[in-house]
Order: C-alpha cells, then sequence, then structure tokens
C-alpha cells in the first residue's frame, strides 16, 4: 500500500523547508524535499522579511514534492515564527513588505503603553509575556510610522496565515499563531478588541481564528496547476511553530503535568502544557507567556534567547575569515574551561547586536568575569549560560504548577546539539529526553493527519511520535559547580534585568 503523504510548509528565522509526512498506517516519516535560506533583509534603516522570494521557494518545494510523490499528496499546511504579519488590501494587493521582529521601530513603544495601560491591567488582558517586538507593539508603532497603511489595509494576517493566502485564497488567523500577538483574550480565545480600541488600533482587518486542524479549502487553481498538486488541499496546522513542536513532544498522557518541553533553536521555548492559562501575579512577576495549543491547551512558556547567541557568533567569525560548522564550535567549546564566564542570553543588548561576541565579551567586562576570547571559549560561555537560564526558568515553571517536573523533552533542531543538551541534564539535574528533531514538520503532518481522521486525539499524535524517532537521552551528573554557577547567574540575572 503506496503511504499516504502531508506536507508542512515550515519557516523559521534562519532557513525554510518543505518537508513531506509519510504515513505508513504505524509510522510518521519526516523527508526535506526543499530548504533555502531566509534572514531579515536590511532595507533603508528597517528590517523587513523577504516574503515574495519565501512563496517563491516554497512553490519550488511544492513542484519537487509533486514531482515525486504526486496523487498521494493529501494536503498542505504551513507553520512559522510568531508576531510578525502581512498587510493586505482589499484586493489582495501587498501593503509593504512585511517588518521583521528585529526592527528597531517598536524601541520605547512598550514603556509607552504602559502608562496608558499598566502592566498588571495588560497582562490580565493578554496573558503573554511582555518582549518589545510582540505584534501589539508592532502595530502601535505601524500606526505612528505608517498610519496610511493601516488605514487602507484590509486584511492582517500572520506570516504562516499569509502562506495559506497565498495557497488557497483564505483569510483567517489559525488559533496558535494569533496567541502570539498580544492581542488575544486568553481566556474567551477571541480578540481582545476593546484593548486595541483603547490603543486606537483599527480591529476591522483582524480575521477569524480558526483552530488547528481547520479545512482551509483546496489550492487556487493556478497554485495547484504551477505546481503540479491536483486535488490538494490547505489544512491549518498548530501555525505557531513551538505549536507544532509542542504537539510533537513524545510526552506520555497522564493525569497531571510532571513533564517541561523545550523547543530549541534561534530561540528556546521553554515550558510546560496546561489546561487554563495561569494570569496569576507570580506569572507577571516572572514575565511568563500563555499561548495557545492544540486541543485548547495552554502552552505557559517562558521565550529565552536560545541558539541565536552562536548563530551570531559563528556569523561573526566568519565576518573575520574563520568559518567553522556547529559541530566544530561545539568540540571547541567541548574543550573549554567550564563554567569559567556566564551571560544573561536574555539581556536586550543580546537582541540584534552588530557584533555578537564582542557584546559577550562587554557583559563579561561589565560583570567582573574573565572576558572569553577563543572562539570554543564565547560558544561554552553561551551553551553553558543557556543550561542556566533553563534551571531557573524549569524552577519558575515548578512554581506556577505546583509540583515537581521530572523530565526535559527538547525537541527541535537544537536538541542535535549534544553539549546543550547534556549540560542542561548537569543544570536542571533532571534527565533529558531530545527528539524529534523534525519536531514542528512532524507535529504540522499529523495535525493534518487527524484531520482526515486517521487519528483521534493529541495523545494519538504523540504515540506515533514515539514510534517513528530514535530519542536521545542524557542523565543528568552531579557537580558542586553547577549549584555554585547557578547562584553567580542568578545574580547577573538580578543585575542585568532579571526576568
Amino acid at each position: 500500500m503506496n503511504a499516504q503523504v502531508y506536507l508542512a510548509i515550515d519557516l523559521g528565522a534562519e532557513s525554510g523547508r518543505v518537508m513531506v509526512g509519510r504515513w505508513t498506517g504505524k509510522r510518521m516519516l519526516m523527508e526535506e524535499i526543499h530548504r533555502f535560506p531566509n534572514g531579515p533583509v536590511a532595507l533603508g534603516d528597517t528590517l523587513r522579511w523577504d516574503i515574495l522570494r519565501l512563496w517563491e521557494e516554497i512553490q519550488q518545494g511544492l513542484i519537487r514534492a509533486a514531482r515525486q510523490y504526486g496523487r498521494r499528496i493529501v494536503s498542505v499546511g504551513a507553520d512559522t515564527w510568531g508576531v510578525d504579519y502581512v498587510l493586505l488590501s482589499r484586493r489582495g494587493e501587498l501593503l509593504g513588505l512585511p517588518y521583521a521582529y528585529r526592527d528597531n521601530r517598536t524601541r520605547g513603544v512598550m514603556e509607552r503603553v504602559f502608562r496608558k495601560i499598566p502592566r498588571p491591567k495588560l497582562f490580565a488582558r493578554t496573558g503573554l509575556q511582555f518582549l518589545p517586538f510582540n505584534t501589539l507593539f508592532q502595530l502601535i508603532a505601524h500606526q505612528q510610522t505608517h498610519p496610511e497603511l493601516l488605514a487602507t489595509a484590509h486584511r492582517l494576517l500572520f506570516m504562516p496565515d499569509f502562506v495559506h493566502w497565498a495557497l488557497c485564497g483564505s483569510e483567517v488567523a489559525e488559533y496558535t499563531i494569533a496567541s502570539t500577538s498580544q492581542c488575544l483574550d486568553p481566556k474567551r480565545r477571541t480578540w481582545a478588541t476593546n484593548l486595541l480600541k483603547e490603543l486606537g488600533l483599527p480591529t476591522r482587518l483582524l480575521p477569524e481564528i480558526v483552530p488547528p486542524g481547520t479545512q482551509l479549502g483546496p489550492l487556487r487553481p493556478s497554485v495547484a496547476e504551477r505546481t503540479g498538486l491536483e486535488g490538494v488541499h490547505v489544512v491549518a496546522p498548530p501555525a505557531h511553530d513551538t505549536a507544532s513542536a509542542v504537539a510533537a513532544v513524545p510526552a506520555r498522557a497522564g493525569r497531571s503535568v510532571n513533564w517541561a518541553y523545550i523547543s530549541s533553536g534561534t530561540w528556546s521555548l521553554m515550558g510546560v502544557e496546561m489546561p487554563q492559562p495561569v494570569l496569576t501575579e507570580r506569572a507577571l512577576a516572572i514575565n511568563i507567556t500563555n499561548e495557545g495549543g492544540v486541543d485548547g491547551t495552554v502552552r505557559l512558556l517562558k521565550n529565552i534567547t536560545g541558539l541565536w547567541l552562536v548563530q551570531q557568533c559563528r556569523k561573526a567569525f566568519e565576518a573575520r575569515g574563520r568559518s567553522f560548522t556547529y559541530p566544530e564550535l561545539v568540540q571547541k567549546a567541548t574543550e573549554a574551561v567550564p563554567l569559567r564566564s556566564l551571560v544573561n542570553p536574555d539581556d536586550p543588548r543580546f537582541l540584534n547586536p552588530p557584533d555578537m561576541p564582542r557584546a559577550i565579551q562587554e557583559f563579561c567586562h561589565e560583570t567582573g568575569q574573565p572576558v572569553p576570547r577563543t572562539e570554543g571559549e564565547l560558544i561554552r560561555c553561551a551553551l553553558e549560560s543557556l543550561a542556566l537560564r533553563y534551571r531557573q526558568v524549569l524552577g519558575w515553571l515548578e512554581e506556577l504548577v505546583g509540583q515537581r517536573l521530572e523530565v526535559v523533552h527538547i525537541v527541535g533542531g537544537g536538541s542535535q546539539n549534544r553539549l546543550l543538551n547534556q549540560l542542561t541534564a548537569d543544570a536542571c539535574q533532571r534527565p533529558v529526553i531530545t527528539g524529534p528533531v523534525e519536531a514542528t514538520a512532524m507535529g504540522n503532518a499529523l495535525t493534518q493527519m487527524r484531520a482526515r481522521g486517521e487519528l483521534k486525539s493529541l495523545a494519538d499524535m504523540r504515540e506515533v511520535v514515539r514510534k517513528s524517532v530514535d530519542l536521545g537521552e542524557y542523565q543528568p551528573r552531579k557537580s558542586d559547580l553547577w549549584e555554585e554557577a547557578f547562584a553567580r547567574f542568578e545574580e547577573l540575572t538580578r543585575r542585568s534585568g532579571g526576568t
């Protein structure tokens, strides 16, 4: 019997790809059919996404999939990073290139909003971690700099919703991606229209919200003809890439929350799966977020600056004429002295510095630590700091859920970093289970398959994941060095902004 095939379009901040998910009846086998680079493009004094090039690359991936799998392909769906959006006119024209979230136009906007709506009230109404690039703050910046575009716009579509529009013409917002915007009421799971009106933002351009697994319709005839995908439908997966990744965490169902996840990539998203949002004063104090998941679950999580530190160091090394693969950098870090220098990965200076190694060195100098000089010392500093940040956030999550979290699941591309996996187990003193690497694409494809009726529940999806991939396991090694380092790290984070 020929396996059914589901296509997962997965766009990340560093690269995009079209993935094939082949369902054998017992296992979901993932295959990369097309990969392409991504990254913000400097245009004038702004950072934008080249959405037209991304769309062209997506079509090339669909063409390759059609040539290889033909009529076995059932459906396609897209997931991307959160918060960023596209504006369309009533006739479907792009109103400018979409801004990238690291653009500096939102600088100071969040603080101005707090003067109108105090931070506790805004958290109670949106449940989201305060980050300067959340969609809410981007829209206010857009209103201030280009009010004519918002006045002209007919529809706001988040990045994966735009891909779905390009595929089939749908104009909806999938729930999990909408939940990253700080424009959503976390209890009602509808747009926080009263809040937006208070801030002077138009609400008419907000689309209908639909749950993951929604059938969006057949491909546009022109797309079907161009790609060769006749008869293929578009299904909304969990369109926020983290939501798709969490859907593919191979945890077993239980009566209580006893595991944490880290979706590891450019960002590290660390959290737990909850039935309802947590909107307590303590959740506000530690700047936690409540985002949407599959089957109405809530991803109670913390956005942590992840392997961005390593990616940007590598980019800086290349600019200096020293090129390394990621495994080579990890090997250099393995050989460096442990727990010598630490940084707070979420210090604002690391959001988008012109030179990441220099930013790390300046942080260490300012805090009276040995300054890392070699590539290995810099990467070791970044990875150990990230592991200690995981330990800090794990403690906060346990405080919020009221019980010990027994295991940490690491999924996504970052789960291939063996050194970081072991450092995480050592820092957190918890077993770490790694895989799947392709969690995002797998969660995307499994949701499409479930929409077709092949699976009944989120638990079924996770059972398929366990049968489909080889998982890794890292046991914690006891060392007093980690206790001393964590005390230093907590002091560093307190001095540099705490949460």
